[in-house]
């Protein structure tokens, strides 16, 4: 597990808190990886490692399970044309590389400098060159790294020189591979690197990565593959929303015909039941026809009886037509009879010829009916 400080001291050398703080939780998610995976993973970080030896110049290959040799080039290498061309294969010629040079040929000093100056340590360190080293700022090449995050808020850093005067005699006989490097660095006394990267940024070769256009193909097609996604689901959504919808006026049309006929049933039943309210309300025409007989006097004869909704009319001879009135009331078949117009009397039989008027009369509607009754009227 890493130190306390660890992540302190990766914001401060990252020279970017948002850049420290990705780094640093990067590193944690691999190291929770198997080291197969984390090799597989990590391949984009594998560099070539150019080492001076006693017997040349080392070629090596460095990724996270280890460093590889691949070959020693006899120096001095010849000018002009790339000698790791036919010595690498194509997807390892795109490696970077770095120099890396004995600790020897440089100087490196232990400074204690504010946490503030971890945002901007390269800037910092340019200015204490001056003041920890005998060299110019512009005669050499330099980097820095923290070594630890102190509690009382101070980072104890190393500033690492490097002469350009040495530079110069160490690479000598490299030719052509100076001018392709992305980075430079110091090997300790058991040849592991410092860590550094002592080339100025703009002398750092950028390498483009090999991955770079599958990755942006395979970002593309992603892209497609969910606006296809979308797209299908989209079609989807739409085909169930129409047959939805058609189902909807399927069963629409289905509940207006229910509810038409159910408007006629409702309508054929109140038109039934206004009927017979109609009929049972009043007298039929054999009771009428029946009452009158009972109470018309000896000597009256009819010669048309008719009855037009509610009007009863009377129209006959009568040798006591004054008298007609009070002998028909007090009737229940109808009410208020009454004389229409004046009599005339017949010159052939001697009566008097009459009109008479009268109104059905209508018996009180019966209560509703609870029960089997009420259904079996409403039937």
């Amino acid at each position: 597990m890493s130190a306390p400080w660890a992540l302190p001291a990766l914001l401060a050398q990252s020279g970017s808190s948002a850049r420290g703080l990705l780094a640093w939780w990067g590193a944690g998610l691999a190291a929770c990886l198997p080291a197969r995976w984390r090799v597989l993973l990590t391949a984009g970080g594998d560099r070539l490692l150019l080492q001076p030896q006693p017997d040349g110049l080392g070629v090596l290959r460095q990724r996270e399970g280890g460093v590889r040799a691949l070959a020693v080039l006899p120096l001095p290498l010849p000018a002009g044309a790339d000698p790791l061309a036919r010595l690498l294969r194509e997807p390892a010629r795109a490696l970077p590389r770095w120099l890396v040079l004995p600790a020897t040929l440089g100087l490196r000093r232990t400074l204690l400098l504010p946490a503030a100056a971890g945002e901007r340590l390269r800037d910092v360190l340019a200015f204490e060159i001056e003041r920890q080293t005998p060299f110019a700022a512009e005669a050499v090449l330099y980097d820095g790294r923290v070594l630890q995050a102190r509690e009382d808020g101070q980072l104890l850093v190393e500033l690492v020189v490097l002469p350009k005067r040495q530079l110069e005699a160490a690479t000598a006989g490299f030719g052509a591979l100076v001018d392709g490097l992305t980075g430079l660095d110091l090997a300790d006394a058991e040849g592991h690197g410092l860590g550094l990267n002592l080339l100025p940024p703009a002398q750092r070769q950028r390498r483009r990565d090999p991955w770079q256009r599958w990755n942006l193909g395979l970002a593309v097609l992603a892209l497609l593959a969910l606006v296809a996604g979308l797209a299908q689901l989209l079609d989807n959504r739409r085909a169930a929303l129409a047959t939805l919808q058609a189902a909807v006026a399927q069963r629409e049309t289905a509940a207006h015909a229910v509810a038409t006929q159910r408007q006629r049933v409702l309508d054929a039943v109140e038109g039934g039941a206004w009927l017979r309210a109609q009929r049972n309300g009043r007298a039929s025409t054999v009771e009428v026809m029946d009452a009158l007989a009972q109470r018309m006097p000896d000597g009256t004869y009819l010669e048309k009886l008719a009855i037009d909704g509610d009007q009863v009319t009377l129209i006959g001879l009568s040798n006591q037509a004054a008298a007609l009135v009070g002998k028909l009331e007090g009737a229940p078949q109808w009410t208020a009879p009454a004389l229409s117009g004046a009599l005339q009397q017949d010159p052939r039989t001697r009566m008097d010829r009459f009109t008479l008027l009268a109104r059905l009369a209508h018996a009180p509607a019966p209560a509703p009916v609870a029960g089997n009754g009420g259904r079996q009227d409403a039937r």
